[in-house]
């Protein structure tokens, strides 16, 4: 769904203890890979991990950051190990550990000069968990809010301007679900709760894609319930904003063919005037 992100930190030294992380990753990865304790200079280990990345060994390139951690707590590369753990997981697709690893970090070092990297990477994190609209949708609200993070936290990033274009896919995901609810609700005739979800397009997504074809379903929901009046302004809504929609155009022939025969023609000559 996305690019994914590859960095060489700066780091700064730093005291991060996790006596039993290194078992509890392995078993949340699902790897029986074990690393004994012996003690090794970090650059051995950090360089054994930067080739496990390289050669698509995720989950080994983060049992070995892991272990930068264990072995040199107090290192100039112990937070660097921290960052690079979290990519690691997130390369294997163990999106959750990556968040979890992410949210540690971010509590331990705020200032620290690689946060915006953080907040990114645990934003797509959950970018990448997104589902079809036909399922429950907290994952893309979570990426939603991380996105949002990112630009208001750091809007002169280049993490802010891909974390931007990520949100307009994001909202038009979710004025997608709003959607597909709202016309399951209009099918099995439940129109005001089907208004209500229509609603929410045309009010909180206005960017998106999704916003004529909810004027159109308002009116159709509407002239359902025989509020006439309020289907011919949704329809002249709609044919303000988006004249050249084909959903106008339906929408146009549905609120005419609701018109009795003989008020037909003054509200063709009406809607003419207007538009």
């Amino acid at each position: 769904m996305t690019s994914k992100p590859r960095s060489d930190l700066p780091v700064r030294a730093s005291r991060f203890l996790a006596p039993a992380a290194l078992l509890l990753l392995a078993a949340c990865a699902g790897t029986p890979e074990e690393i004994p304790y012996v003690e090794r200079p970090v650059e051995e280990i950090y360089t054994e991990a930067s080739n496990a990345i390289d050669r698509g060994n995720h989950l080994r390139a983060a049992v070995l950051f892991e272990e930068v951690e264990r072995q040199h707590p107090y290192s100039q590369w112990a937070v660097r190990s921290q960052l690079m753990t979290a990519y690691s997981l997130y390369e294997a697709q163990r999106y959750d550990d990556a968040i979890t690893k992410l949210d540690g970090f971010i509590a331990l070092h705020p200032g620290n000069k690689n946060v915006a990297y953080a907040y990114y990477l645990k934003a797509l994190s959950y970018y990448e968990q997104i589902s079809d609209v036909r399922r429950d949708q907290s994952m893309t609200q979570n990426a939603r809010a991380g996105l949002e993070e990112v630009v208001r936290r750091f809007p002169t990033t280049p993490y802010a301007r891909d974390a931007q274009l990520k949100l307009d896919l994001v909202r038009d995901h979710l004025a997608g679900k709003d959607m597909e609810v709202g016309r399951h609700y209009l099918r099995i005739g439940q129109y005001m709760a089907a208004l209500k979800r229509f609603r929410a397009v045309v009010d909180n997504y206005q960017d998106t894609s999704h916003v004529p074809e909810a004027l159109h379903r308002m009116a159709e929901a509407y002239l359902a319930l025989g509020i006439v009046d309020e289907a011919q302004a949704t329809a002249a809504l709609l044919g303000h904003n988006y004249p050249g929609s084909p959903w106008y155009e339906d929408t146009y022939a549905l609120v005419t063919n609701s018109v009795p025969a003989e008020e037909r023609s003054f509200v063709s000559k009406a809607w003419n005037w207007v538009f």
